[in-house]
């Protein structure tokens, strides 16, 4: 008879660890990415909800209200002066954390104190002043800034092109998702044809060796990418304008091939503007400006200008016919009569 004493093990099952919640600026990310918005806007809200915590010596926002976020804006512009559109990007990102994140509805929002928006006309190069400029550029600097002055683009604009939005036979551009998420249609210079078509060709080749490297896929708006998993690789969806590196996406850490950073055209155009001794403070947007008021000069319709610029209101496009009665050009001077 065996006497050896048998020992019953017992298995304690491993305590069940609950998941932490996402800290809230990581929730902010979320939310935002869920409803497509830039990664520059995220930057944005991101940086001015962190900066409205630590005003407040870091209180949860959930513990806050309206009262805080009016004593907050009002700081921005009497104690730091910050300008009217940053403020109001402040609120906008405040008013996401409350109502998207938090899921709670404020009340209106009064008596804050607002920053002064300054009334400024437009800075407007003159038709020799653009010629000038695009004179000290070159490559595809002086291409980008001839469809800016050329078909009156924001820079971003231009820069998100793909190689589908360009109609070489129609002459014309599709703008995707311009400001307020709106497509456009705008003109395509002739001028630039040849020019885009040779830049199209040595670009197809530097998206064929991404593709033989194992790369070549690009980033794709909203759930295309999912809709059309190899729509990412093709030809048509690549950047006009890539850049010259590959870099790693920061929202999903894939390997790819953006567009130019934009920085670096301002800075090239900034460069050009000073070589060609303007002493104008313009840059990229001011080829926009002058595009607009160089058509309305030429006798174009104010709506056809609206449309190409993609106004939501003519009442926005009418400040270039200000812009037309100013310098003389629409009054005459009782010194010269």
């Amino acid at each position: 008879m065996d006497n050896t004493p048998h020992f019953k093990f017992l298995h304690h099952p491993k305590p069940i660890v609950q998941p932490q919640p996402p800290r809230l600026l990581d929730q902010v990310r979320q939310s935002i990415r869920l409803k497509h918005f830039s990664l520059k806007t995220e930057k944005s809200y991101v940086y001015y909800i962190r900066d409205f915590i630590l005003f407040h010596n870091k209180r949860h926002p959930k513990e806050m209200g309206a009262d805080e976020i009016r004593a907050y804006l009002s700081h921005l512009a009497v104690e730091r002066q910050v300008a009217a559109s940053t403020q109001t990007v402040a609120l906008s990102a405040l008013l996401f954390l409350y109502r998207q994140v938090l899921q709670i509805e404020l009340p209106y929002i009064d008596e804050i104190e607002r920053a002064k928006r300054p009334e400024h006309l437009p800075v407007v190069f003159t038709r020799h002043e653009v010629k000038q400029i695009l004179a000290h550029l070159d490559g595809v600097h002086h291409l980008i800034a001839s469809l800016l002055y050329g078909s009156g683009m924001r820079l971003m604009e231009c820069l998100r092109l793909r190689v589908k939005d360009i109609d070489f036979e129609y002459q014309q551009i599709a703008v995707r998702d311009g400001k307020g998420n709106k497509d456009r249609v705008t003109m395509l210079p002739v001028s630039t044809i040849e020019p885009i078509k040779a830049h199209l060709q040595k670009t197809k080749s530097l998206h064929q060796q991404d593709l033989a490297l194992g790369y070549g896929s690009v980033e794709l708006p909203y759930a295309l990418e999912r809709k059309y998993p190899n729509a990412n690789s093709e030809w048509k969806w690549q950047f006009v304008f890539p850049s010259w590196k590959r870099s790693v996406d920061p929202r999903s850490q894939i390997v790819r091939r953006h567009h130019i950073y934009e920085q670096s055209v301002q800075r090239a155009v900034k460069g050009a503007v000073q070589k060609a001794g303007i002493t104008k403070h313009g840059g990229c947007h001011t080829f926009r400006h002058s595009f607009a008021t160089h058509l309305l000069e030429d006798g174009y319709d104010i709506r056809t200008v609206q449309e190409l610029l993609g106004h939501k209101d003519v009442k926005t496009t009418m400040i270039y016919t200000h812009v037309l009665n100013r310098g003389g050009r629409g009054v005459r001077s009782p010194l010269d009569q």
